[in-house]
């Protein structure tokens, strides 16, 4: 069984990083290259809010994953 806590805390780190550790790879996958484009075009600003949506999303997302496990 996938702790909860401990899946937001590796998606809070690395998004997608928790729907690897809840068995979820491909969503794992697609949230990681989301977070890796959004992040590059956070350097011209317009990538930082699509960034935190994906982010948060795939902290809440593990979480609850995890805690229907």
């Amino acid at each position: 069984m996938a702790s909860p806590l401990l899946a937001v805390i590796l998606s809070f780190f690395i998004p997608g990083l928790g729907q690897f550790y809840t068995g979820q790879f491909l969503k794992a996958f697609a949230l990681f290259i989301l977070a890796v484009i959004f992040g590059f075009f956070s350097t011209m600003l317009i990538g930082i809010p699509f960034y935190l949506i994906v982010w948060l999303y795939s902290m809440y997302d593990a979480y609850t994953t995890a805690e229907r496990g």
